[in-house]
């Protein structure tokens, strides 16, 4: 009886033995397809289906940004999948997509911190865009001097714009699209067009026969650093990524080609010295708008006194914020009706006291508010303090 007892103990543990081995492996087996379909798991990017040259539904022509995410995708070894949204609103896109956990990363997004920080994160920078100066072939343009005289295309309310507003040398031609810009350079109504880079290299190519020069500028507003976003939670994918771009440097210096994206020395914008005290700079430095902009600092009649450096930057926060939206950042505007520069020209000692009416009561005929029960009567000397350090000295 000892010895069945020892044999049943024996073949027991043996039985228990195989039993665990089995178990182990059909473990085993049940662990690597996961693993292996974790690391399947697709590259979701973010992107739009109708914004060329960076992105596209099209196989034929995916764009720039979704031709770089396919070869991230195969740099990591995976998939790709995409969301497409339309991203007219820019930072309601990212909300909705990036951060709305719809997509892994969105291409082509500014890398700075102001941009929807913390919440989102950045890889490192893969290319620069901006606005470009557009001209027949054989031009070079060396920043503002090198416009003087000459019919420029600039998109209303853009940086270009702004910074050429009080340029009396330079004739603006108004258009509200690069497609504008580009047609009124090739109409002979312009001849030179300083409209969004990416789409005039885009319409040169495959419209133009790329008759013209693409000059990339860079400035404050001009031009950035531009970074694929992630979700602030997505550190790891992040790094994954920031350790493939190396090797892709030459594949987007080829898609950068294949897609007319201006390369190249950039044309610099704002090269000034030491700027006069009270200057404002708007959406430009240097001289083209230090010089042009021909402001003062000083106190006109019936001013009692120079406005203090800590009201001046309060009323600067206050009309970037608010008035910006009409009068342009900075004050810095090309439409002369609601260039607040010339209010002292215009008004001479009566000009605190129309504003001071205009901002209370508004000009509703004109399209101007009321602004008495947003703005405390505090508030409203600090922009008018800011807007007198912005004031031509003539309207010539």
């Amino acid at each position: 009886m000892r010895m069945r007892q020892n044999h049943l103990g024996i073949g027991n543990s043996r039985n228990l033995a195989i039993a665990g081995f089995f178990a182990c492996a059909a473990a085993a087996a049940m662990i690597a397809p996961l693993a292996h379909a974790e690391e399947a798991q697709p590259f979701r990017l973010c992107a739009d289906p109708t914004n060329l040259p960076f992105s596209s539904d099209s196989p034929s022509q995916p764009g720039f940004y979704v031709e770089i995410g396919q070869a991230l995708a195969q740099a990591l070894g995976r998939p790709i999948a995409y969301d497409w949204y339309k991203s007219y609103f820019g930072k309601r896109t990212v909300r909705v997509t990036l951060l709305g956990k719809q997509c892994d990363a969105m291409i082509g997004l500014p890398r700075s911190e102001d941009f929807m920080g913390p919440a989102v994160i950045f890889s490192a920078t893969f290319a620069k865009e901006g606005y470009a100066l557009v001209a027949a072939k054989g031009q070079e343009i060396g920043g503002v001097d090198g416009l003087k005289g000459k019919r420029v295309a600039v998109q209303f309310a853009s940086t270009p714009q702004n910074l050429l507003a009080s340029r009396d040398d330079v004739q603006k031609v108004t258009v509200l699209s690069p497609e504008e810009g580009m047609q009124a350079l090739d109409q002979g109504k312009a001849d030179v067009a300083f409209i969004w880079g990416p789409v005039a290299g885009w319409l040169n190519k495959t419209s133009y026969n790329d008759r013209y020069q693409i000059q990339l500028t860079e400035g404050e507003g001009l031009s950035w650093d531009a970074a694929i976003g992630f979700a602030k939670t997505s550190t790891e994918l992040r790094d994954r990524v920031d350790a493939v771009l190396p090797q892709l440097q030459r594949t987007i210096g080829e898609l950068a080609v294949k897609y007319g994206l201006p390369t190249g020395q950039p044309v610099r914008f704002g090269t000034a010295g030491a700027m006069p005290a009270g200057a404002t700079t708007g959406a430009g430095t240097g001289p083209g708008v230090v010089q042009v902009a021909n402001v003062v600092a000083t106190e006109g009649k019936g001013d009692a006194s120079a406005p203090n450096t800590e009201a001046v930057g309060a009323g600067k926060e206050i009309f970037n914020g608010t008035c910006a939206h009409c009068h342009g950042p900075d004050a810095i505007q090309s439409e002369r009706k609601i260039d607040l520069r010339l209010l002292r020209h215009r008004y001479g000692d009566d000009m605190r006291d129309t504003f001071w009416k205009t901002v209370h009561e508004g000009r509703p005929s004109k399209g101007m508010p009321a602004w008495k029960d947003v703005f405390t009567d505090e508030q409203f000397d600090s922009i008018y303090s800011f807007l007198l350090t912005v004031q031509a000295e003539s309207s010539d």
